[in-house]
Order: C-alpha cells, then structure tokens, then sequence
C-alpha cells in the first residue's frame, strides 16, 4: 500500500487526498457499485429506455471482482474528499511498459471539484512506480464527460487497442 498523496490541480484540490487500498475493501467496492450502476444505467437508458435490471447489475458486478487491480501488476487507487471515500481509479500492466487505466470515476455529487484530475495524476504516478511508459484506456461514445476529461489531461484518442463490448473510443499517454 503507498502513502496517500495530495494534488493540488486547482484550489478546492487541498482537501482531496489518494492511496492506494484493496480492490475488494468496503470502501471500494461501494464505489465499483456506483461507479457500474451510472455507466450501466446511462448505456440502458440510452439505448433502451430503463434502467439496468437488478439481477443484471448482480450479476455483473459480481463477475469483475478488480483483483487484477491488485498487486504486482496493479493498483486501486481511492480518493477521498473531507476524508470520505468517493472516487476510483484503476492501473494495470498490460506489458512490461504499458499500463491500463480502469475505473475512473468519481461520485456524481462530487463532481466538479478537481477530484478527476487528482484522481489522473496519481494514477499516472502509480503506473510509473510500476514501470509504464505509457498509459491506454478505452471509452464509450456517450461517456462524453470522460473523452474531453482524458482530452484535457494530455490523452491522445489513438486506433483500436481491445476487443471489448462497449470499447468505442481509445485513448494513450505518453508519460514521458
């Protein structure tokens, strides 16, 4: 487990502070629930009309328990804002210098307060110490707010790097 680290992006960032902790704690799996019931949720309501059936949201939660978000090849990175739990952000090597970036996510009433970007920079830090050079990811088309984030931050929208469902949009960063 690593020290918890502050980041100060913008001025209410003082109060956000990041560690690392165990994919399968209380505090982290609250946020995983969140965290798949909104993007879960957005894509039904989208495409569909309703929300996710609870024993599909049972179910899938179930099936990514995160332990590839555990050492020695990752990391689960939770961030806290007043010392309460309310956002992710997942690393894991895909190869000796390449990380995937998973779970980012901060709590809708959160939001809007720097914890994304908080949340980027220490898990770019955290892929570094676990000897990345670079950092892919992929999106959805609707998860607009997520592509201007990565945007923002330096990621660079690149060819397709998986085959997954719902993996529309791929981003990698260069860490330099």
């Amino acid at each position: 487990m690593t020290e918890p680290v502050t980041v100060a992006p913008t001025p209410d960032a003082a109060t956000w502070s990041v560690a690392a902790e165990a994919y399968d704690s209380d505090a982290a799996r609250a946020l995983w629930r969140a965290y798949y019931t909104e993007v879960s949720d957005r894509w039904y309501l989208l495409h569909e009309g309703r929300v996710t059936e609870p024993a599909e949201l049972e179910r899938e939660i179930a099936a990514e328990s995160g332990s590839d978000l555990a050492a020695p090849d990752g990391v689960l990175l939770v961030a806290r804002y007043g010392g309460e739990a309310v956002g992710t952000a997942g690393v894991r090597m895909l190869d000796a210098s390449t990380a995937e970036l998973k779970r980012v996510f901060v709590r809708e009433d959160m939001r809007g307060k720097g914890g994304s970007a908080v949340l980027l920079a220490a898990a770019e830090d955290a892929a570094r110490s676990l000897g990345a050079e670079r950092v892919v990811l992929d999106t959805r088309t609707d998860l607009v707010e997520a592509r201007a984030l990565y945007a923002r931050h330096g990621y660079v929208e690149t060819e397709p790097l998986t085959v997954r469902p719902y993996a529309e949009h791929w981003f990698r960063k260069e860490l330099g």
